[in-house]
C-alpha cells in the first residue's frame, strides 16, 4: 500500500519514529554497560567484547563503528542538560536566516541582535542647552538628583491657588538659573504647580481615560452604563463633538497649540500652524489600517504616508542610478528623458503577452485582471497596517475634513467590550469647551543607594499621568533652577504615539515667522520655541534625559 501512494520512500520515517528508534539504542547502550564491566577479568583485564545488537555491515565500506556524535549542549540559561539535546543528533547548518529572509525595509526595528528592539544610539557627542522636542505622550517620568525635592512636597492651599490662576492666564514666570532655598521660593513652587495641569473630555472619575490603546483590562469590571443604552451613548458623543469642534476652532486660531484625540484604536495628533516646522497646520494619524485609510480617501480626504512614500522613493532612485550606470557601462549613453521611460513602460505592458500569442496559446493563460494588479500595487501598504510605517499625515483644509470624518466615523468609538460606547479621550494643553482639569500626580522619594563602601542619599520625584510636551519641558527648566542645573530621568511613553517624532517635512521651514502668531497659545516662549522646530527623534521617544553643568545629554 505504501508503494501505491506517489512520492513516498519507503526509507522515510517521520520524527516521533525517529525519537522512537534513538531512544531505544540508548537503553540497549545502558544496559550493555553492566555487563561490560561483569566481563571483566579479576586482573583487570577486559573480558570478550559483547555485543548487544547486530549492526548492518553495508551501512559503509569498512566494518568500523563510527564515533558516536557528541551531545548537544543544553541552550544557555538551563541549569541542566534536557534529555532531548542528547538524542537529537546535530542538524545541518541552513543559510536561510531571519536577516536574509526579511529587509530592513520590511521589517525596519529588525536588528541583528534580536534581544533589542530597536537599536539604542550613543549619547550626543557633545552636551547641549536644550533637548530635542518629543511629541509623545509620556506616562510616567522618574526624576532623580542628588539635591532633594523638598520644594514639591505639601504645597499650600495659597500656592496650588495661585498655580491654578497663573495657568488659566497664561502667565509667564521666569525663574533664575540657581535658586539658594527652592522650598522656601514660592514662585517655584506655584510654577509647578502650574506646570502639572492639562485638560481633559471626557472626564468620569473612576475610569482611566488614557491610554485607551489596550486598557480593556484596566476598564474592565468598571461601571459603564452607557455601554447598552443608545440614548446616552449619542448624549456623549454629542457632548464630545462639540468639544471637538471647540478645540479646532482655537487650534485654527492659534489659541491652542495641539491636542490629541485618544481612541481605542490609534491616536491622533494636531498641530497648529508654526509647529514641527510646518506652515499650516497638520494631523498626523497612527496606527492606521487598509480600511481606515480607505474611508478617508472615499471622504476626500487628501493623505501621505511619509514612511512607505519614503521607502518608495529611495528603491526608485536605488535602481535609477543602477540603470544609468548600467547603460553607460554597456552602451555609453547618457540618461534616459522622462518621455523615453514612460514610452518603454507602455510598450513593455503592450507587448508582455505578444509571445503568447506567437505561439497560440493566449486564449488559454489567464491573464491578472485589474483587481489582481492593484491588490499586487497595495501589499506593502498592507503589510504596514497596525504597524508605526502606516503613520499618515493630513495637511491644511484636509484637517477640517478629517474633522468631520472623525465626528460621523461609526468605528471611531468601540461597539463591544470595556470601552463599548465610550466616547475617545481627548488631552489639550488649554480649556476648551467642556473640558476638566486635571492635574498630573507628583511624589517626592528619598532613597540610598551603594557607592562603593558607603551609602548615598538619592532623592527622586515622580510624575504620573499624561505628561505632554510642554509640560516635560515647563518641568525640565523648574528643575534646572530648582536642582542647581544637574538632574538626570527617565521616560516612559505611551509607544504608540513615538512615531509622531517623525522628521515628515524639510521643505518649508517657517517658525521663527510663526512663533509670534502663537504667544497668545498660552505656553512660555521657549516651551513653544522647542515645539516650534522639527525633531530629530525619528519613530523613537527620548528613554533618558540628564543634566551637568546646565547642559543636556539624552538617550532615545
Amino acid at each position: 500500500m505504501c508503494a501505491a501512494v506517489p512520492g513516498y520512500s519507503p526509507g522515510f520515517k517521520k520524527p516521533p519514529e525517529t525519537l522512537r528508534l534513538k531512544r531505544k539504542r540508548l537503553r540497549r547502550s545502558e544496559a550493555a554497560a553492566p555487563a561490560a564491566a561483569a566481563a571483566r577479568s579479576p586482573t583487570g583485564e577486559p573480558g570478550p567484547r559483547p555485543f548487544p545488537g547486530r549492526r548492518n555491515p553495508f551501512s559503509s565500506l569498512d566494518n568500523a563503528p563510527r564515533p558516536a556524535p557528541a551531545p548537544r549542549q543544553p541552550p544557555p540559561g538551563d541549569s541542566a542538560p534536557h534529555p532531548l539535546w542528547q538524542l537529537l543528533d546535530p542538524l545541518p547548518e541552513t543559510k536561510s536566516t531571519l536577516e536574509e529572509e526579511c529587509s530592513e525595509e520590511d521589517f525596519p526595528t529588525l536588528t541583528k541582535d534580536h534581544h533589542l528592539p530597536v537599536p539604542v544610539p550613543d549619547f550626543p557627542s557633545s552636551p547641549r542647552t536644550e533637548f530635542p522636542v518629543d511629541w509623545s505622550i509620556k506616562t510616567r517620568i522618574l526624576f532623580t538628583s542628588s539635591q532633594p525635592f523638598t520644594w514639591a512636597e505639601h504645597l499650600k492651599a495659597q500656592e496650588e491657588a495661585q498655580g491654578f490662576a497663573q495657568h488659566c492666564r497664561a502667565t509667564e514666570v521666569n525663574l533664575p538659573q540657581s535658586i539658594q532655598e527652592p522650598k522656601l521660593s514660592t514662585e517655584l513652587r506655584c510654577a509647578f504647580q502650574q506646570s502639572l495641569i492639562y485638560w481633559l473630555h471626557p472626564s468620569l472619575p473612576w475610569l482611566q481615560l488614557f491610554p485607551r490603546i489596550g486598557a480593556d483590562r484596566k476598564i474592565a469590571g468598571k461601571a459603564n452604563p452607557w455601554s447598552h443604552d443608545e440614548e446616552l451613548q449619542q448624549v456623549l458623543m454629542s457632548e464630545w463633538s462639540v468639544s471637538f469642534t471647540s478645540l479646532y476652532n482655537l487650534l485654527k486660531a492659534k489659541l491652542c497649540p495641539y491636542f490629541y484625540v485618544c481612541t481605542y484604536q490609534f491616536t491622533v495628533l494636531f498641530r497648529a500652524a508654526g509647529l514641527a516646522g510646518s506652515d499650516g497646520i497638520t494631523a498626523v494619524i497612527s496606527p492606521t489600517t487598509r480600511g481606515l485609510r480607505e474611508a478617508m480617501r472615499n471622504e476626500g480626504i487628501e493623505f501621505s504616508l511619509p514612511f512607505i512614500e519614503e521607502t518608495r522613493d529611495r528603491k526608485q532612485r536605488s535602481s535609477e542610478t543602477n540603470l544609468e550606470a548600467e547603460v553607460a557601462k554597456n552602451f555609453g549613453v547618457g540618461k534616459h528623458t522622462e518621455d523615453e521611460e514612460e514610452q518603454g513602460v507602455s510598450d513593455d505592458e503592450e507587448e508582455s503577452f505578444s509571445w503568447l500569442e506567437e505561439m497560440g496559446v493566449q486564449d488559454k493563460i489567464k491573464k491578472p485582471d485589474a483587481i489582481s494588479i492593484k491588490l499586487c500595487k497595495e501589499k506593502h501598504e498592507v503589510q504596514m497596517d497596525h504597524k508605526p510605517e502606516s503613520l499618515a499625515l493630513v495637511r491644511g483644509i484636509n484637517t477640517f475634513t478629517l474633522l468631520n470624518f472623525l465626528i460621523n466615523c461609526k468605528s471611531l468609538v468601540a461597539s463591544a467590550g470595556p470601552q463599548a460606547g465610550l466616547p475617545p479621550t481627548l488631552l489639550s494643553p488649554v480649556a476648551f469647551r467642556g473640558a476638566t482639569m486635571q492635574t498630573l500626580k507628583a511624589r517626592s522619594i528619598n532613597v540610598k543607594t551603594q557607592v562603593h563602601s558607603s551609602y548615598k542619599d538619592i532623592f527622586s520625584l515622580e510624575i504620573m499621568g499624561p505628561v505632554m510636551p510642554h509640560s516635560l519641558h515647563s518641568l525640565t527648566m523648574l528643575l534646572t533652577s530648582a536642582q542647581k542645573g544637574a538632574f538626570s530621568a527617565v521616560l516612559y511613553a505611551h509607544e504608540p504615539t513615538a512615531v509622531f517624532n517623525a522628521r515628515l517635512d524639510m521643505e518649508r521651514i517657517l517658525h521663527k515667522e510663526i512663533c509670534t502668531d502663537l504667544t497668545r497659545c498660552g505656553l512660555h516662549p521657549k516651551t513653544l520655541d522647542q515645539l516650534a522646530g522639527i525633531s530629530a527623534l525619528g519613530k523613537s521617544s527620548i528613554r533618558f534625559l540628564e543634566m551637568k553643568d546646565y547642559a543636556y545629554t539624552w538617550k532615545p
